[in-house]
């Protein structure tokens, strides 16, 4: 039996997912013989971007604490039970000798199931504090990657912590800038900016650009403006020349590489793209989060002066503000992108993909 077998489990958003399939796309590439399968449940990210990249993908039926639906969480009980029982059925008939997790309420259960079967557990923590998930499955690690130091503090066992920065995709590579803009109909003559807010959407982050387009029309700016999948409907008819929307942008080197600077959350994987590739941001960090973490992850780079920081609730009022500072101020913005590439840790999928490869090898 192949002795290079690897399960991960990390969904829900991109932001768990992601940097799973970097070290999965790394592993690929030292061991093409290795054989992958993601956990995850149905009808989030994982279970479309997943197999559309090739890799093996099996649906558990769990779902995280729901503050809107209290039928839904009269069901949770049962699909943890459920989750559980399918999680070990499933390490049962793959065997696998290494389980990563990386976040998100899926990794909980199939990770405890990897564990149950021997593999050997591997966990990756993208934010400056730590997830229930990775708290509840930190007595099984062997090693915990950390994409903050600040986030050491939060976890006991401190020889199993390994500070790496978080994984970003390899394939992730800026092009040349006019071919980029060409993917989205834009035009090569103007500056133009991106709007990001997570797989999912960001409500507030999405109704305060509907008011701004104009603004940014005023400031000879073209908008990438990614809504999530929640707010497309809503706002997809205001498109207009020089104004791209999508749900989702498929392919983010393409509007990386298109961009003059980005506002976005401040979830870590994307704090990880912008540092890896050297990128200036407007970052708003999401209020709704675990112990305000985006706002510590957003304040590792503003503190650099790799990053303009702008709260939610002072969005209405300093929003013309923040743009202004970079386009305005002579040498703002090249500024904000040379501190920001400083800050990249572009090799935590390949630290991380060897010590599982290592770690297969040695069971």
């Amino acid at each position: 039996m192949n002795k290079y077998r690897f399960l991960f489990a990390g969904g829900g958003t991109g932001g768990h997912l992601f940097p799973a399939i970097a070290v999965a796309d790394k592993i690929k590439q030292l061991k093409p013989e290795a054989e992958i399968l993601f956990v995850g449940t149905k009808g989030k990210i994982e279970a479309t971007v997943v197999p559309a990249l090739g890799y093996d993908f099996k649906p558990i039926w769990i779902s995280g604490f729901s503050r809107k639906s209290i039928k839904d969480n009269l069901l949770l009980p049962l699909r943890v039970i459920v989750s559980l029982i399918q999680s070990v059925l499933i390490s049962m008939k793959f065997k696998p000798r290494v389980a990563i997790g990386s976040g998100g309420y899926v990794s909980g259960p199939a990770i405890w199931g990897a564990s149950v079967m021997g593999a050997k557990i591997l966990l990756i923590e993208q934010n400056s504090y730590p997830g229930v998930t990775t708290k509840i499955l930190e007595r099984y690690a062997a090693e915990i990657y950390l994409g903050f130091a600040d986030a050491e503090k939060y976890l006991r066992d401190k020889s199993k912590l390994k500070v790496t920065g978080n994984p970003v995709r390899e394939s992730l590579k800026v092009i040349e800038k006019s071919e980029a803009l060409k993917k989205f109909g834009l035009s090569a003559d103007k500056k133009t900016v991106i709007i990001l807010g997570g797989s999912l959407g960001a409500m507030m982050v999405n109704k305060v650009i509907a008011g701004k387009l104009n603004y940014f029309k005023s400031l000879g700016l073209q908008v990438i403006w990614q809504t999530g999948k929640i707010y497309y409907d809503r706002y997809k008819d205001l498109k207009e020349e020089g104004v791209w929307i999508g749900a989702f942008i498929d392919g983010m080197d393409n509007a990386y590489s298109a961009c003059d600077f980005v506002i976005a959350r401040a979830g870590a994987t994307t704090i990880a793209e912008l540092t890896a590739l050297g990128i200036a941001s407007i970052l708003i960090p999401s209020p709704n989060v675990a112990e305000n973490h985006q706002y510590y992850n957003a304040k590792s780079l503003v503190d650099k002066n790799a990053a303009v920081l702008l709260e939610e609730k002072n969005i209405e009022k300093e929003f013309d503000q923040a743009v202004s500072s970079l386009l305005v101020e002579p040498g703002n913005l090249e500024t904000i992108r040379s501190s920001c590439k400083e800050l990249g840790k572009v090799n935590a999928a390949e630290i991380i993909a060897k010590n599982a490869i290592k770690f297969a090898e040695e069971l």
